[in-house]
């Protein structure tokens, strides 16, 4: 099939000719004739089969063939995160260039000020997630009476991420006569029933087994002590195979120690998660995307919006206890039906994790050993963490003079029988006797 078969406006096929595409997806060919159509769509495809496109080509056509009017909003689209927010605002910008139609974006961990003024003067096309748009509607910025179309985007972590309460905040300030579109790459029965109550009457298009992973991806297990996960990383990284290398932490903390562990070794790498800020997280994508960093280390929350072409390999550092975040990961590479690979790094401690799995997909994961990795090593030396105090190199916990019996040039053992050492003295005299933790 061919775009032009699809019935979208020829200045939307022109984008798309620029864009260099050809010929549809399956998630795209099956979507499109619907969202022409004006009906509701559950929409679910596997990550990486375009789904973004599935939505905004056909719904640009339709809203070039209506008329926008000043103040007003006639399409809104909800995304978990801002990474994904700042996607999709780059692909519709990509298949608009030759419409005149106005595009705003609503997030937070930006100032709220432009969006404030974006809102006011109306635009063809938000897109936002729920959690700031929901703070900037209660305080009546935007008109949102003639919205026509409503997109929910990863529509299951939306609800997994505890979204629901303020999408049906937003929902109910909405017209109720409305095309609404729920699109996904997994969705649970109970998330698609919870999340049916937001459509009407709608057409449902699934491309592949909601549990199955993008079959372009080689996808492989290794089985090896936690501690040494750190060091047989370092070593896959021997291979320039691992070209573009999206590695998957499950804490904050942790995605941070990994990244300090691999610049320590001379791998140029990055980190995506909550507690970078939104300048942070832009760059560290923009350096990922042009090769400035081979390394991204990225949290599930954080990499949800990620859509970058050309990642070779997905390792799971620390595995998924949630099958559909596995899917979700390694969709990230092999996409738009390229050849990648996701390894997963699994210790003992998270075998029934990758049993969850297989039992998931149906499917038993081949396991692999690496040549010249022993197995067998101690844990290697921890690499010191970063001094946390006050402005001044040496000083107490609390920025001020150093403690008594303190080392001024940094952590050393502590003087027998002072400084807080169990079974010591205490600073106010008696015997210092450790809590006990349950």
């Amino acid at each position: 099939m061919d775009f032009r078969n699809l019935g979208l406006d020829p200045r939307v096929l022109r984008a798309v000719d620029d864009a260099g595409y050809t010929e549809p997806t399956p998630i795209q060919a099956a979507a499109i004739p619907v969202i022409l159509s004006g009906r509701d769509l559950i929409g679910i495809a596997q990550t990486g089969t375009g789904k973004t496109a599935a939505f905004t080509l056909p719904l640009l056509t339709r809203l070039a063939a209506g008329h926008s009017s000043p103040g007003h909003i006639r399409t809104l689209v909800l995304a978990p995160t801002r990474e994904l927010v700042v996607q999709i605002h780059d692909n519709v910008r990509d298949y608009a260039r030759h419409l005149s139609l106005s595009v705003a974006t609503v997030f937070g961990g930006v100032g709220e000020k432009p969006q404030i003024e974006a809102l006011r003067r109306g635009a063809d096309l938000v897109i936002a997630t729920p959690g700031r748009l929901l703070d900037l509607m209660g305080r009546r910025y935007g008109n949102f009476s003639g919205i026509g179309h409503l997109v929910l985007d990863e529509a299951d972590r939306m609800l997994d991420m505890g979204f629901l309460p303020a999408i049906r905040d937003v929902v109910r300030q909405l017209p109720r006569r409305r095309q609404t579109l729920l699109f996904s790459a997994t969705l649970s029965r109970e998330i698609e029933a919870v999340a049916g109550e937001f459509l009407q009457s709608p057409q449902s298009v699934e491309i592949g087994r909601r549990s199955n992973p993008a079959e372009t991806v080689d996808q492989s297990v290794y089985e090896v002590p936690r501690h040494l996960k750190g060091v047989m990383l370092q070593h896959l990284l021997r291979d320039p195979a691992l070209a573009m290398v999206l590695v998957f932490a499950r804490m904050k903390h942790g995605a941070d120690r990994i990244a300090r562990r691999l610049e320590q070794h001379g791998v140029r790498t990055a980190t995506l998660h909550s507690n970078r800020s939104q300048n942070q997280r832009l760059r560290a994508l923009a350096e990922f995307k042009g090769g400035a960093v081979r390394v991204l280390v990225a949290t599930d929350i954080a990499a949800r919006g990620i859509d970058v072409d050309g990642i070779s390999h997905v390792v799971n550092y620390d595995f998924p206890p949630a099958p559909e975040d596995y899917v979700h990961r390694i969709g990230r590479t092999g996409r738009a039906q390229a050849v990648g690979s996701a390894i997963s790094l699994v210790s003992p401690d998270e075998a029934d994790d990758l049993k969850a799995l297989e039992r998931f997909i149906r499917r038993t994961l081949p396991r692999r050993r690496l040549e010249g990795f022993d197995y067998s090593a101690p844990a290697p030396a921890a690499i010191p963490e970063p001094h946390r105090g006050g402005s001044r190199g040496g000083r107490g916990p609390q920025g001020g003079r150093p403690a008594r019996g303190a080392s001024t040039s940094g952590p050393g053992p502590r003087p027998p029988g002072g400084g807080g050492r169990p079974g010591g003295s205490s600073p106010r005299g008696g015997t210092f006797r450790p809590r006990r933790f349950r």
